[in-house]
């Protein structure tokens, strides 16, 4: 992973932490258990940006290299792993 997306992706977790540690307060003091619904939805949408710009970077270097490649399996197993990727993850 080049270091401008090492940054962009640590810098969005370490936010994604910080809200954690915010539910797990909210949780502690018993706050409404609505709002405790709403950081946690919120989160798992900023994880859902983590994912994107991940995979979004694995397409473009280990993928595109792949298929650059001139062995047909090495592009058959990337395509394998990029499906079964999207299965995993929708």
């Amino acid at each position: 992973m080049d270091e401008r997306i090492r940054k962009k992706t640590d810098s969005r977790l370490a936010r994604i932490e910080g809200q954690v540690k915010g539910i797990r307060k909210m949780v502690e003091v018993d706050r409404y258990c609505i709002d405790i619904l709403t950081q946690i939805s919120a989160v798992i949408s900023a994880l859902k940006g983590v994912e994107e710009i991940v995979m979004e970077h694995h397409l473009h270097t280990c993928v595109a290299h792949a298929m650059q490649k001139e062995d047909p399996e090495e592009k058959q197993l990337k395509i394998i792993e990029v499906m079964d990727v999207f299965k995993r993850f929708s």
